[in-house]
């Protein structure tokens, strides 16, 4: 599976790619904002993508609805410092599968993976 990194922020870049490590995961590119993503996502067309909601340029929420337009099949999970309980719904109801607030600690990070690749069926 491949993995396309969506953030502002080089550490959480970083952060997102060392606590990933351990997954059958490719890591095809990292965006740091909605312009790059979509050009990532158009040419590469990732598996998975991690997507932050604030960012310049283009927010995550437009960023999920272009990424649901040009590649409807990608496993998006959306990590942001935002806790705004409806910007979670809003980009769940336009095709995230996951949400997760910042600051994200390793085990959060690996129990929504888990979730979303389905490492653990018994969820």
């Amino acid at each position: 599976m491949t993995l396309l990194i969506v953030d502002d922020s080089s550490v959480m870049r970083r952060t997102i790619e060392k606590n990933l490590s351990e997954y059958d995961l490719q890591i095809i590119g990292m965006a740091s904002n909605g312009n790059e993503a979509i050009d990532i996502v158009k040419e590469k067309k990732p598996d998975v993508i991690t997507l932050d909601i604030t960012m310049p340029e283009m927010d995550g929420i437009t960023c999920l609805e272009n990424i649901m337009r040009v590649h409807p099949d990608a496993k998006v999970m959306i990590i942001t410092a935002l806790s705004d309980k409806l910007t979670g719904l809003k980009a769940l109801d336009k095709g995230a599968r996951g949400f997760l607030y910042k600051p994200v600690s390793v085990a959060q990070l690996e129990k929504a993976f888990d979730r979303l690749l389905k490492r653990d069926e018994n969820q």
